[in-house]
């Protein structure tokens, strides 16, 4: 029997299991399986939090389609809450990821609902570049970043797929986010590779989203807004950017038992 809890920072999802002992060793076909919204669990991501000697614990994420994967904004909101919540880190605290370390910090709690406003660290970003369409940046995982005047009347799902699989963008593929200009907002849309799917928000993404608008519009626009849910992001600099955080809910939805 596999003890495990799932997660959402905004909609986008996560089983997370604790495996501070070492002793848990999940294949493909297993994170696959446990992600499958049918025939498992239902997640867009599987997290394992593993022990590490430089930090308070190390991150492993894996995408629904079981593929060891990069860094994942809201995946490692939402492991932060869950080391919080089980007493392996306390309110601010570092975790070694894909993509190097992060600090991240539990703004506020309410354990009970086992909600949690969490801020992370981002990786900072010294190279962007332009596209045929849009911009393409690493925030800890590839984004093309695309703006749109109407986003809700984007059909995200073929037409991210066709820009992921895109011959500009091989070997890895890359995700895809499209994205609408307000005053004081930005909202955003993203296809994730590895889901393979929208996904009703993405930290990365909506990361890469926000330093692609300062260099659309010269303008740091601090709220996003996603079909999941809102975030903030801030950030120093131009090129590189640095100083980079992403915040936001994040969310227990249940503690459960499965058997492989």
């Amino acid at each position: 029997m596999l003890d495990f809890e799932k997660y959402h920072g905004n909609g986008n999802d996560f089983v997370i299991i604790n495996n501070m002992n070492g002793t848990i060793s999940l294949s493909k076909q297993d994170v696959s399986h446990l992600c499958h919204r049918r025939f498992g669990i239902g997640a867009d991501g599987l997290m394992l939090i593993e022990p590490d000697e430089k930090a308070d614990f190390k991150m492993l994420y894996y995408n629904s389609d079981g593929q060891l994967s990069t860094m994942c904004g809201n995946g490692g909101r939402c492991i932060a809450a869950f080391a919080f919540s089980h007493n392996l880190a306390g309110k601010k605290m570092l975790f070694n990821a894909d993509d190097g370390f992060h600090q991240a910090v539990i703004n506020s709690a309410e354990a009970e609902k086992g909600l949690y406003d969490v801020s992370l660290e981002m990786t900072a970003v010294e190279k962007v570049s332009q596209h045929k369409t849009g911009y393409f940046l690493n925030t800890g995982s590839p984004h093309h970043v695309e703006f749109v005047k109407q986003v809700d009347e984007i059909d995200v799902f073929n037409k991210g797929r066709q820009i992921r699989n895109s011959a500009d963008y091989q070997p890895g593929g890359t995700n895809v986010n499209f994205v609408q200009l307000y005053d004081e907002e930005i909202y955003v849309r993203t296809y994730e590779r590895g889901v393979e799917d929208e996904t009703l928000s993405c930290g990365t993404g909506v990361t890469a989203s926000a330093l692609a608008a300062f260099l659309e519009t010269g303008k740091k626009i601090r709220r996003i807004k996603t079909r999941g849910g809102d975030f903030r992001v801030d950030f120093k600099g131009n090129m590189p950017f640095t100083g980079i955080w992403l915040s936001g809910p994040a969310k227990r939805v249940f503690i459960g038992k499965t058997e492989l």
